[in-house]
């Protein structure tokens, strides 16, 4: 009685794919459990479960069928693939290459043997899309990675600035029509980082609108976190910048002094560690040991965000438990209203935590922060988490078409 499990459309998509996960020629209103299992770059082991029932036929389909126990319940056609945990606590998937591709096994087995397994099939989740060319890049004053689509172009820009090198962002946007090119906020230790010069990063925004498949006018700018207030500054100081997705980022700048030009132009948020708050777990709460941006004090460590020229598209997690972006959007929109500015867009999770990734992520409550040389609890619910990724990885897409549109005749002109 051989049963058979089936990935559709295909067994191989990209990373932000939704695949359809059925399994056929099981025996009438079996109960089986469904295994999910994927080994990330550092070797760590990632899994999940959920016991399914098959209907009158002998077949299950995770579009329609209810997971009735497990790693989470109810229908969930992407849950075996959120749901993933390390079997140690405090991991956080990692993938930092976006040549490999995420390779996830799904399998079927008796309800609670997993010795006695029914069916199997891998599904190969591509960080990169047919004909996407990636190049490592090094300026003077910045180093990246650079993926193009295939094809003449023109193609909308957009910078990604992650806080740590990551490419996966950025080869799936790309992957999407967009020439991307990545650069880290800290390339050294950031214990070793005393400043951060806004040059540099003007230098990668120079970069990208001279590439000659470049159609839009201006650049976007992409960033999460401390990338973000990077992000906000670029904007605020530097021409050509049209338009930026500030994902859980603070209004102020955090961590160390911001230069331009060679003057130090934003002085950094103080921060309080007394008010970092230690779980059971061993994870810290970093939320409350920010300064308040607003107070008097910390003034001179406000972004300026109401002398850019681009577009803003803010958005905040509510359950963020790494610092209060909701706080820092609602701060942010108001200061640009009190300038009669109206060139933004607000948009907020409930139950979705710091962390916002690509799609289909295994979703990571608590991991080791880098900067901060802690555990920390990232906040959010996985299922409404998991949820806020996929809206907002559309709604990314469609803001940067809206606000960076490409005109064919430009780019001839450029050559």
């Amino acid at each position: 009685h051989a049963s058979t499990a089936l990935l559709l459309p295909s067994a191989r998509c990209l990373f932000d794919q939704p695949v359809q996960v059925k399994v056929e020629g099981l025996r009438s209103r079996q109960v089986v459990t469904m295994r999910a299992r994927s080994t990330d770059e550092k070797g760590v082991v990632f899994s999940s479960s959920a016991t399914y029932r098959a209907d009158g036929s002998g077949e299950i389909d995770l579009l329609r069928d209810p997971s009735l126990s497990g790693s989470y319940v109810g229908v969930e056609p992407m849950g075996l693939l959120w749901s993933m945990k390390a079997d140690a606590l405090h991991k956080r998937f990692q993938k930092p290459c976006a040549l490999n591709p995420h390779v996830v096994r799904f399998s079927v087995h008796e309800e609670d043997r997993e010795d006695r397994m029914l069916a199997e099939v891998t599904n190969e989740r591509l960080l990169i899309g047919n004909g996407v060319s990636r190049v490592p890049v090094k300026g003077r004053n910045y180093q990246g990675v650079l993926f193009t689509p295939p094809g003449e172009g023109p193609f909308p820009a957009v910078l990604d600035l992650c806080t740590l090198m990551s490419e996966k962002r950025a080869s799936l946007l790309a992957s999407r029509g967009f020439m991307v090119l990545t650069v880290p906020v800290y390339t050294d230790h950031p214990d070793n980082v005393k400043q951060i010069h806004l040059d540099h990063f003007k230098e990668a925004v120079d970069f990208l609108q001279q590439q000659p498949k470049v159609g839009s006018k201006g650049v976007g700018i992409m960033a999460r976190s401390k990338g973000g207030d990077i992000a906000l500054s670029l904007a605020a100081f530097v021409s050509g910048v049209k338009a930026v997705v500030s994902i859980n980022s603070c209004n102020a700048v955090v961590g160390v002094p911001l230069y331009y030009q060679n003057h130090q132009i934003i002085s950094p948020l103080r921060s309080d560690i007394t008010k970092i708050i230690t779980t059971e777990s061993g994870a810290s709460i970093l939320k409350y040991g920010l300064g308040d941006p607003l107070a008097e004090e910390n003034k001179d460590s406000l972004v300026p965000i109401e002398q850019a020229k681009g577009h803003f598209l803010f958005v905040a997690s509510e359950d963020d438990l790494n610092w209060d972006s909701k706080a820092y959007m609602d701060q942010m929109a108001e200061r640009l209203k009190r300038h009669g500015k109206e060139n933004f867009e607000t948009l907020c999770y409930p139950g979705a935590g710091h962390l916002l990734e690509p799609p289909y992520s295994p979703y990571c409550a608590s991991s080791f922060h880098r900067l901060v040389h802690h555990v920390v609890l990232w906040g959010g619910e996985a299922r409404a988490h998991a949820e806020a990724e996929v809206h907002l990885w559309s709604k990314i897409q469609e803001f940067f078409r809206t606000h960076l549109s490409c005109d064919a005749a430009q780019t001839k002109a450029k050559l």
